[in-house]
């Protein structure tokens, strides 16, 4: 792999931390972010004054000079796949998809091919922001297999760190459409007890607890009450199905992202996704709340019953806000009209 070398002089008054400093001083065109300046000083790629420093939290004062040698992205060996994509936007230096379910998103263990980044390859030829090395080109974000919904991927390293900035202080909006078992009500006093749990104005749950990985299941999230990752989500009432009422199209919107964020906390709160075969447990649907045509609908629903239905974030070069919704796949569409009925 080759590397390329960048000389930076620490400016006047610098912030106390060496990562802070150099994501204050380090020109915008080199388009490094504090997170990938963070990792090339653990990675010992960052010399201060001709010594070689991999503490982040490392002080810097002024007239200070640093050497980073940055590597240069490996070439992807991901083969292009001519796969049609629903191309929601595009521009010089982003692509806003809108994923089917079903699709992995970038090539892993038992799926090397016929993914978003195979398709995306083919549609640029190979233009795709290197930033997140040879397996994921251009991958900012990501969303699961079996959810549908919009993905904003860079195309330039620019636009992949700007994005990247903004996903990591959560200045991204994302809200997703799902179809729960239960309805999240403040009404019910259970809810209330659990831990993490509240509700603001509006009805609107809001779920915070930390999540990590299963002890015992490593493909698995879990709530956890020390360690792991802090994770806040709300959710909110959109539709009510059956009578009495069993389950309830909400509106789940993030304030972090953690990997299963929406699918472990609506399972944590008793309201698992309908079709959701790892966290949406065995309840089912009472046969007296529902007629036979929802019970069928929701009963042979094959994936978890989510939807990534809104994306917004400023555009990482031209700063402009960008918003996008995406409508309902069918197979959501059918089971929202099976339960209604």
């Amino acid at each position: 792999m080759g590397s390329t070398t960048l000389n930076v002089e620490i400016g006047p008054n610098p912030p106390p931390r060496l990562d802070k400093a150099l994501a204050r001083d380090v020109p915008e065109a080199a388009a490094l972010s504090r997170t990938r300046l963070a990792r090339l000083i653990a990675e010992g790629r960052i010399v201060v004054n001709d010594a070689v420093v991999t503490d982040a939290k490392a002080r810097v004062a002024e007239g200070d000079t640093v050497e980073i040698t940055v590597p240069v992205a490996e070439d992807s060996h991901i083969a292009p796949e001519d796969i049609a994509l629903d191309i929601v936007h595009e521009d010089d230096d982003l692509i806003v998809v809108d994923k089917p379910a079903g699709m992995v998103v970038h090539p892993a263990p038992g799926t090397p091919s016929g993914t978003l980044v195979n398709a995306l390859l083919h549609h640029f030829g190979g233009n795709l922001s290197g930033v997140g090395g040879a397996k994921r080109p251009g991958i900012v974000h990501r969303i699961d297999k079996e959810t549908s919904g919009l993905l904003v991927v860079a195309k330039s390293d620019r636009a992949h760190h700007g994005l990247a900035a903004q996903f990591e202080a959560h200045d991204v909006e994302r809200k997703y459409l799902a179809v729960c078992n239960g309805v999240p009500d403040a009404s019910d006093p259970r809810l209330r007890g659990l831990r993490g749990i509240s509700f603001e104005p509006g009805n609107i749950m809001r779920i915070e607890t930390r999540l990590a990985r299963h002890k015992t299941d490593r493909q698995k999230q879990a709530v956890c009450q020390t360690g792991g990752r802090h994770a806040v989500t709300r959710a909110r009432i959109v539709q009510r199905f059956g009578a009495p009422e069993v389950a309830a199209l909400v509106e789940c919107w993030l304030e972090t992202g953690r990997t299963h964020q929406i699918r472990v906390h609506m399972a944590y709160a008793g309201h698992g996704l309908i079709g959701d075969p790892t966290y949406g447990g065995r309840r089912k649907l009472s046969a007296k709340a529902l007629p036979e045509v929802a019970l069928a609908a929701a009963g042979n629903f094959d994936r978890q019953a989510l939807h990534a239905a809104h994306l917004g974030f400023e555009h990482p070069v031209s700063a402009e806000m960008m918003r996008f919704d995406a409508p309902l796949p069918q197979d959501m569409d059918r089971l929202i009209a099976a339960l209604a009925s």
